[in-house]
C-alpha cells in the first residue's frame, strides 16, 4: 500500500462538493429546546445540589433533637417546621435527597448492568439462551414488584442496600425485555451484517456496534426507572424495611408524620411534596428524552412476508463442469431454502459458478432473482429462517459451508470483503469513520491504536477520500453518497482480501458518482490483483468492468460465459430480453422494450424452465421437466433458437 498516494484522484467534482453535502451534527443541547424539559431538569438539578451539598446547605443538624421545638409550624427559625422530636424538617428533607438519589442510582445501575447484558445476549445470540431468559422474565414479572422486593429483603435482610438490590433485580427484567426487543430488530440492520462480513467478533458487534445504536430507548427507560426506584424506596422505608435509623428517608419521614398528623397537619406535606415532585420530574424528563432521542416515536420494523410454500420447485441436475486450476471461489450446487419443514421454498436452486484469481465476474438479473441471496449464502449471512440445504462453497482450499463461527469470522473481512449497495446503512451512524475502520483492522491484525489509525488513513487515501486524516473524525452522515461508498470499500479492503463481493455498489448513487465508483473498483482490481464478484442488474456496468457474466433468473443460473460473447450473442431468451430492455440513448419515438410479466415469488417457481411463462419462444415442452445447465446455458431450444437468430 506504499504507493497508495500515487493513485490519481477519481472524484475531483465529488471532492469539491463534499463539504457542501455534509449535514450538521445533532445538537447536544436539543433537549433544552423543549420547554417541558427545562423545569423538571432544573428541579432535579436542585435535588442533586442538595444531595451533594447537604452538610453545607442544611441549616441544622438533621439528627439532633430539640424537645423545646417539638412539632413547631413553619416560621422564621424553622422554615418548614419541626418533627415530633424537634428536628428541622428542611434539614431532614435536604439530607433525604441524598438517600433518595443514592437508592435510585444504585437500583437502576444494577438493573441496567444485568438487564442490558442479558438482553444483548438473548437478542443477538437467540436460541436456548433467549428461551431461558424469557421464561425467567415471565416468572419474575408474574409476581407483583413490591411483593417480590419484600420476599428478597426477607432473604437478604433489612437495609437500604439490600432493598435496592432487590429493586435492581426487578428492574433488570424490564431492561432485559426492552434490550432484547430492540436488538432483535437491530441485528437485522445492514451495518451489523457489514460488521460480521468484516470479521468483528460477536462481543465487539454487540458492545461497539449494536449497543450504542440502541442507547436511546435504554436512556429513556433508565430516566423513568429512576423515579420508579425512588417511589419504591420511599414505600419500603415507609413500611420500615428500607432505610436504617442512621439514614434519612423521605418515606420514613412520611410514616412519622402520619402518626402525628392530628397534632401538626402540615407535617406530612413536606416529604410528600418532595417525593411527588421528584418522581414527577423524572417522568417528565423521561418523556422529554423520548421526544428528543426518538423523534416520531419508536419505529417498528415491517414484518417480513411469510413464505407459505406450496411445494419446492423441481431443481435441474446440472452437468458437472471442470474447475480451472486458478479458481479462487468455487460454488457447486448451492441451494438455499426457507420456511417451515415440509413446506419450504427454494430461494436459490443449485447455483454453480467459479471465479478465477484476479477476475471480475458479473452476476446479473432482475430484482428477486436471488443474486444477493447467493452472495449472503457464500458468507453464511442468510436471514433468519433461511439455510443452506445443499451445495458447496470453496474459497481456495477452504470449504465455507458448515464452517464454525470463529473460523468464518477470520474469513469475513480477512479473505473476503463485501460492499453493500447502501453505504449509509452499512455504516454505524453513532461512530466516526476512524473508529469503525480501526475496529475492523484490529479485529484481524495485532496492531496498536496508532498503527491501526495510520492504516485507516492509508486506506481512505487509497480509495480517493481527500484529506483522509481530518475526515477520520467525521460521522457517516457527513459524507455524501459517493464518499460514503468509498469508505465502505476502504473497510472491505482493510485486511487485503482475496475476494471482494460488491452487491449493487452503485444503485444508490447518481450516474456521475456511479462511474467514479466503478473506475475505483477497476483501479483497485488492477493494483491489488483481487477477484471481484459484482452483483448488478445493469448490463452496461457488466460490459465495462467484468470478464465473465452469469445471468440469474428465479433462483437459477440460466446463462454463463465471457462478457463479449454473452452480450454480443446471447443464447438464452432471458439474456436477450434483458439486452433488448436496456436504454440505448438513441433518438426516436419508439417505446422502450420491456419484459412482459415479473419474476415469480420463491414459493411459486414454475416447473420446467422457470422463464417459460414470460418467454416468447416457449413451447409445451418447456414446462414438462427440469432444464439442466448445459454448455453454459439453461434452455432446451438452444439449437433451434441459434438457427433462428442466425
Amino acid at each position: 500500500m506504499s504507493d497508495a498516494a500515487a493513485l490519481p484522484s477519481l472524484a475531483p467534482v465529488q471532492a469539491a462538493n463534499d463539504d457542501n453535502a455534509r449535514a450538521p451534527r445533532r445538537s447536544r443541547w436539543r433537549l433544552l429546546s423543549q420547554p417541558f424539559a427545562l423545569l423538571p431538569a432544573a428541579f432535579l438539578l436542585l435535588v442533586v445540589i442538595c444531595a451533594i451539598g447537604a452538610p453545607w446547605l442544611a441549616p441544622y443538624d438533621p439528627f439532633t433533637p430539640s424537645l423545646r421545638h417539638r412539632l413547631e409550624p413553619p416560621g422564621a427559625a424553622f422554615w418548614l417546621g419541626t418533627d415530633d422530636l424537634g428536628r428541622d424538617m428542611l434539614s431532614r428533607v435536604i439530607f433525604g435527597a441524598r438517600t433518595a438519589l443514592q437508592a435510585s442510582l444504585q437500583s437502576v445501575s444494577i438493573g441496567v448492568l444485568l438487564g442490558v447484558s442479558l438482553g444483548l445476549l438473548a437478542g443477538y445470540v437467540g436460541g436456548w439462551l433467549d428461551r431461558i431468559a424469557m421464561r425467567l422474565a415471565d416468572v419474575m414479572q408474574s409476581i407483583p414488584a413490591v411483593l417480590l422486593a419484600l420476599a428478597l429483603i426477607s432473604v437478604l435482610g433489612k437495609g437500604l442496600g439490600n432493598a435496592m438490590l432487590a429493586v435492581g433485580l426487578i428492574f433488570a427484567v424490564s431492561f432485559m425485555r426492552i434490550t432484547r426487543a430492540v436488538v432483535l430488530a437491530e441485528r437485522e440492520r445492514l451495518y451489523v451484517d457489514a460488521a460480521r462480513v468484516l470479521g468483528l467478533r460477536p462481543g465487539a458487534i454487540m458492545l461497539r456496534q449494536i449497543l450504542p445504536n440502541i442507547s436511546g430507548p435504554l436512556i429513556v427507560q433508565a430516566s423513568i426507572s429512576l423515579g420508579t426506584a425512588l417511589l419504591i424506596e420511599a414505600m419500603l422505608s415507609f413500611l420500615g424495611v428500607g432505610a436504617e435509623s442512621t439514614q434519612i428517608s423521605w418515606g420514613a419521614m412520611l410514616e412519622t408524620a402520619r402518626q402525628f398528623q392530628s397534632e401538626q397537619p402540615l407535617l406530612p406535606l413536606v416529604p410528600g411534596v418532595a417525593i411527588t415532585l421528584t418522581v414527577l420530574s423524572f417522568n417528565l424528563l423521561g418523556d422529554a428524552l423520548r421526544d428528543a432521542m426518538l423523534p416520531g416515536g419508536p419505529t417498528r420494523k415491517a414484518p417480513s412476508p411469510v413464505i407459505a410454500a406450496s411445494g419446492i420447485a423441481d431443481a435441474a441436475m446440472d452437468a458437472p463442469r471442470a474447475t480451472p486450476p486458478d479458481a479462487l471461489l468455487v460454488v457447486r450446487g448451492l441451494t438455499v431454502r426457507a420456511g417451515a419443514q415440509g413446506t419450504e421454498s427454494e430461494l436459490v436452486s443449485g447455483i454453480s459458478l467459479h471465479l478465477r484469481r484476479g477476475e471480475v465476474l458479473g452476476l446479473v438479473g432482475e430484482s428477486g432473482c436471488g443474486k444477493s441471496m447467493t452472495a449472503n449464502a457464500i458468507l453464511d449471512l442468510l436471514p433468519a429462517g433461511a439455510h443452506i440445504a445443499a451445495g458447496s462453497v470453496r474459497l481456495g482450499d477452504t470449504e465455507l459451508v458448515g464452517l464454525g463461527d470463529e473460523a468464518l469470522r477470520h474469513i469475513r473481512g480477512g479473505r473476503i470483503g463485501m460492499v453493500f449497495q447502501d453505504p449509509n446503512a452499512a455504516l454505524s451512524p453513532v461512530h466516526t469513520i476512524g473508529v469503525q475502520l480501526c475496529d475492523i483492522i484490529r479485529a484481524h491484525r495485532s496492531l496498536s491504536h496508532t498503527q491501526a489509525r495510520a492504516r485507516a488513513v492509508e486506506l481512505l487515501t487509497l480509495v480517493g477520500v481527500p484529506d483522509a486524516t481530518r475526515r477520520m473524525q467525521d460521522f457517516p452522515h457527513q459524507f455524501s453518497g459517493g464518499m460514503a461508498q468509498r469508505v465502505v470499500i476502504a473497510g472491505a479492503l482493510a485486511c487485503d482480501p482475496e475476494l471482494l463481493i460488491a452487491d449493487e455498489p452503485t444503485t444508490a448513487l447518481d450516474v456521475t458518482i456511479q462511474a467514479q465508483v466503478l473506475d475505483l473498483l477497476a483501479e483497485l482490481r488492477e493494483r491489488l490483483g483481487m477477484s471481484i464478484l459484482l452483483i448488478t442488474h445493469d448490463l452496461g456496468v457488466v460490459a465495462d468492468l467484468c470478464d465473465r457474466v452469469a445471468v440469474m433468473y428465479a433462483g437459477q443460473i440460466v446463462e454463463e460465459g465471457p462478457v463479449r460473447d454473452t452480450l454480443s450473442a446471447p443464447r438464452h431468451p432471458y439474456t436477450a430480453a434483458l439486452l433488448h430492455a436496456m436504454p440505448r440513448g438513441e433518438a426516436g419515438e419508439g417505446a422502450l422494450s420491456t419484459i412482459a410479466g415479473r419474476v415469480p415469488p420463491a414459493w411459486a417457481w414454475p416447473h420446467g424452465c422457470r422463464f417459460h411463462p414470460r418467454c416468447t419462444h416457449a413451447t409445451a415442452a418447456c414446462s414438462v421437466g427440469p432444464v439442466p445447465l448445459a454448455d453454459g446455458v439453461r434452455c432446451i431450444r438452444i439449437d433451434e433458437l441459434r438457427e433462428v437468430h442466425a
